[in-house]
């Protein structure tokens, strides 16, 4: 059984934002009981067809303690029709006598929001949403919910997020793509995990936030978008954070609009203390390398590209890219 989202307000509040009307529902774990360590769980929540809204704030309900991140899922069809389900990749050799196990989408993959350590909420841009529902691929939203650490039997849990939506038309669709890569941390080493892709689509976006996200070995994650033209390419920084602190969606440092042809690059520097070999990836590693880039269009669809991910290191070499792009250990140590 789904939740049917938007059609009952029971859990609404009403709010009058930029005027119109914003109402609030809430999304949360219906008190599942994570039975083991390193568990993934995932539970949906079926949009009106018959209607369109748009998603405009984001309000967490969850503590560091509790969930190591969260993941919000837009999908044309969820990974299960159970209420709630395994959604990791770690556990799919593992037969789970809870839960069925299944990915998070069956079809329609994309990232709508993601949460980790005690994060704040998140208000998109005036005149911005995402759109769900009629008119837009994302016909399911699936909340993942990463538990670091088994709960002892008996206890539950209700993590989740706020979702602060309107029926009011938004001139300019929200998008998140999501960019990663994998490879291996050979042990005591500093490695830089790297990666990038050209927009293929003939659309503009106009990005105002970026993400990181790591596990424990991560010291800093940074974006660029990099310019090609007849005089040599041009990096610009869209942001840059140690993901140690909290991973909220923070302002990019530039809000220039990328366009067609241009590149989008992330690193990771990551530092292995261990004495043993590391495997980045999706949720079947140890570690992740992850920057997020939201953004926005005018009067027009988001990226048909969702993700961009590569194999590495190195993927992308940086100082063969630009002469005078140079990555300084000290410089980015010191970087917040």
């Amino acid at each position: 059984m789904f939740q049917l989202l938007f059609c009952v307000f029971a859990t609404a509040a009403v709010y009058n934002v930029n005027a119109y009307e914003v109402d609030m529902y809430e999304f949360l774990m219906p008190n599942v009981w994570p039975h083991s360590d390193e568990l993934y769980l995932c539970t949906p929540i079926r949009i009106s067809p018959r209607n369109r809204f748009n998603i405009v704030g984001f309000q967490p309900n969850a503590s560091m303690h509790t969930a190591h991140h969260m993941l919000l899922y837009g999908c044309s069809e969820p990974g299960s029709n159970d209420s709630v389900w395994n959604c990791g990749e770690m556990q799919r050799n593992v037969i789970d006598e809870i839960y069925s196990t299944a990915s998070p989408c069956r079809s329609g993959s994309q990232i709508v929001y993601a949460w980790a350590r005690d994060a704040p909420s998140l208000h998109l841009p005036k005149d911005v949403g995402f759109l769900v529902g009629q008119g837009s691929p994302i016909k399911y939203l699936v909340l993942q919910v990463h538990y670091m650490h088994r709960f002892p039997k008996g206890h539950t849990d209700n993590s989740g997020v706020f979702l602060k939506y309107t029926k009011a038309h938004m001139p300019r669709q929200a998008g998140v793509i999501l960019l990663g890569t994998s490879g291996i941390i050979m042990p005591n080493m500093v490695e830089h995990m790297e990666t990038a892709c050209t927009m293929t689509e003939d659309k503009t976006i106009h990005p105002f936030a970026f993400r990181t996200h790591t596990h424990s070995l991560g010291t800093l994650v940074s974006g660029y978008v990099v310019h090609r033209n007849k005089d040599g390419d041009e990096w610009t920084l869209l942001g840059k954070k140690n993901p140690q602190l909290p991973q909220m969606f923070y302002p990019t440092e530039n809000r220039d609009p990328i366009k067609k042809n241009d590149v989008l690059a992330a690193r990771c520097t990551m530092n292995n203390s261990h004495e043993y070999v590391v495997k980045i990836g999706a949720t079947n590693q140890d570690e992740m390398c992850n920057f997020y880039l939201m953004y926005w269009v005018e009067n027009d669809t988001p990226l048909k590209q969702k993700y961009c991910f590569t194999a590495g290191p190195p993927n992308y070499y940086w100082s063969e890219a630009h002469e005078n792009f140079n990555w300084i250990p000290d410089l980015e140590a010191s970087t917040p």
